[in-house]
């Protein structure tokens, strides 16, 4: 009796289970080939990462340096250096924009200053910072770019700098003592080279120039970066400026005197080649040539206050630098 129970009991109860295990077994047998495949095809982790170095060079203000070379670093890279506002730090600057991200893309290298004085604001106010070679953070900037350029084989004519704020008024200022270094600059939210002196290394602050009283001709403004550079006759960086027309911290006057300063180094009138409206509320102007990589290039953001970058602009920067394209 027993085993009559098994013969017939058995096969009418296992039957629908042994279906569904094979079921199972079918649908597992063809998901673990697929994910083998996705993890054979999945790209490895990055392992570039935001490095600081010491002893750099000379150094007489004592900043600190970061630099970021990503995993995708061409041969004979091109140099970037970007600088961050007051309050900020390079690694800030580093997480908080697109920069590194784009460097990933594109394979250059990016080199972030930091402030280290209370403010974290970079020297673009005394006398020595003002003068090529004269001590301060620019030099310490540029050592910076000498130590790059040594260490990675780097590319000395494909070096370029952008900053916002306190960056940007160190990108006008490194552009100006260092026309020979950097091939271009982006300036977000900044003031023409010399307009926030004050003739101290201790008066950090110049309210003249923020609030955009400091107007001067073309000419004026020109002529202080040429006497920055007596003799020097090669080829000017050439800059793309950023401003918002509601900035209060560096006021939007500043906007048309960094325009008016490096036109007229460049040699241009103040007229615009080309004028058009890339996005929704920019107005960006063309001096010099009306392509993607004119002398002086400059956008002015409508209803926008000290808040530059802000997302797509980083992108912007790098096509102007060229550093989006092959070399």
């Amino acid at each position: 009796m027993t085993g009559t129970l098994i013969v017939r009991s058995t096969p009418k109860r296992s039957a629908p289970r042994r279906r569904l295990r094979a079921a199972i077994a079918a649908l597992v047998g063809a998901i673990v080939p697929l994910l083998a495949a996705l993890t054979v095809a999945a790209p490895p982790a990055s392992a570039a990462q935001l490095t600081e170095v010491t002893n750099f060079g000379d150094n007489p203000s004592n900043l600190r340096m970061h630099v970021y070379v990503p995993d995708s670093v061409t041969d004979n890279p091109a140099v970037l250096v970007a600088v961050h506002y007051c309050t900020g730090s390079g690694e800030a600057f580093y997480s908080g924009t697109e920069f590194a991200s784009l460097a990933d893309q594109h394979g250059f290298i990016v080199v972030y200053p930091t402030a280290t004085r209370s403010s974290k604001c970079f020297d673009v106010w005394s006398p020595e910072a003002l003068t090529r070679d004269g001590g301060s953070d620019p030099v310490s900037v540029k050592s910076m770019v000498d130590h790059t350029l040594t260490t990675y084989n780097a590319d000395a004519g494909r070096v370029f700098v952008t900053g916002a704020s306190s960056g940007a008024m160190m990108t006008n200022v490194l552009a100006a003592n260092y026309p020979d270094v950097f091939a271009a600059g982006a300036a977000f939210s900044g003031v023409p080279y010399s307009c926030f002196a004050t003739g101290s290394s201790t008066n950090e602050w110049n309210s003249t120039c923020s609030g955009g009283q400091d107007q001067r001709t073309p000419q004026a403004w020109g002529d202080l970066v040429r006497a920055n550079n007596p003799g020097y006759s090669g080829p000017w960086p050439r800059m793309q400026l950023w401003h918002g027309t509601e900035d209060t911290t560096l006021a939007y006057p500043n906007f048309q005197e960094q325009i008016d300063q490096w036109t007229n180094v460049h040699g241009l009138t103040q007229t615009p080649d080309a004028t058009d409206t890339p996005e929704p509320n920019w107005t960006r102007t063309r001096y010099g040539g009306t392509g993607d990589r004119a002398p002086v290039e400059g956008i002015s953001i409508a209803n926008t206050g000290h808040t530059l970058p802000t997302s797509g602009m980083a992108a912007r920067v790098i096509h102007f630098f060229g550093l989006d394209q092959s070399q």
